[in-house]
């Protein structure tokens, strides 16, 4: 993974990350939907990243990540009408090994410390709490229940409002006396 820019974009990569990404999502939607619309019953959850609602990192990834928030959308109308629900949960960054190997690859020079430093604070809205996978977890449990039975289509993004946008933080004003 990479910063390139679309000019610089090796598309024998970019059709990797589309398989192993957006085409894997079909293929998963796919193939429970066989099983899923014959008993008229089912939810497919589908990862995708808030790379592919923000863009900004790599090109191919954010793309691919957008695909299936894509994929997600035109199918779950098609499935729904056969009651099959067809969701997306869509996670911030969470210091994995796999997320901090990533992001290592782009910032060679920093530290394993400074990686999970990165993550957990610079790019966290919380006030102190850390996205961790437990709560992606719970995102899916959520979509996966009967509390969520009317919830189709729907990308849910867990990132602690960070796609929202950042706060700007204004100096106080000065007083004069």
């Amino acid at each position: 993974m990479t910063m390139d820019s679309v000019a610089s974009l090796d598309l024998a990569d970019f059709d990797r990350t589309m398989a192993a990404n957006a085409r894997s999502a079909v293929a998963g939607i796919k193939h429970a939907a066989r099983v899923m619309v014959p008993r008229r019953s089912g939810c497919i959850i589908c990862t995708a990243s808030t790379a592919g609602v923000l863009g900004g990192v790599n090109p191919a990834y954010c793309i691919s990540k957008a695909a299936v928030i894509g994929a997600v959308r035109a199918l779950a109308g098609e499935l729904g009408r056969h009651g099959v629900r067809v969701n997306a949960i869509s996670p911030h960054g969470v210091a994995t090994p796999f997320g901090l190997r990533g992001l290592a690859e782009l910032l060679p020079e920093a530290s394993e410390e400074e990686l999970r430093r990165m993550v957990e604070a610079g790019m966290n809205e919380m006030g102190g709490a850390v996205l961790e996978v437990e709560d992606i977890a719970r995102a899916a449990v959520y979509l996966a229940s009967e509390e969520a039975r009317y919830v189709n289509g729907h990308n849910l993004v867990v990132d602690g409002g960070f796609t929202v946008g950042k706060l700007i933080h204004m100096p106080d004003p000065v007083r004069s006396e």
